[in-house]
């Protein structure tokens, strides 16, 4: 399978081919099947987000001891794990320096 250019917003949550579009964080070179992956991994997190807003209105419980947070971030580690292994250069030691890998 063909590789190509993709541009990543962690934060956003999207996955561009065209950079102009909208601002991204990171770049990365992947085929159609790990672009899939990697936007199933966004979804996930964002379920695992969702998860998290009870907690959020609960203030009694800390947030070390709440799982759906572990769940949730757990999801972001794997979304940074994934695009560093995808990543350019740049991508991978800025991903290295953030110390999330």
């Amino acid at each position: 399978m063909d590789k190509k250019r993709y541009y990543i917003s962690v934060e956003s949550g999207v996955i561009l081919e065209d950079p102009t579009v909208a601002t991204y964080e990171f770049v990365v070179v992947a085929n159609d099947t790990e672009i899939h992956q990697l936007q199933e991994l966004f979804e996930l997190a964002h379920q695992k987000e969702m998860d998290t807003f009870l907690r959020g209105a609960t203030p009694v419980i800390p947030y070390h001891d709440d799982p759906e947070n572990h769940n949730y971030d757990r999801a972001l580690m794997d979304i940074y794990r994934m695009i560093h292994r995808l990543g350019t250069t740049d991508t991978k030691e800025h991903i290295e320096s953030m110390g999330v890998w």
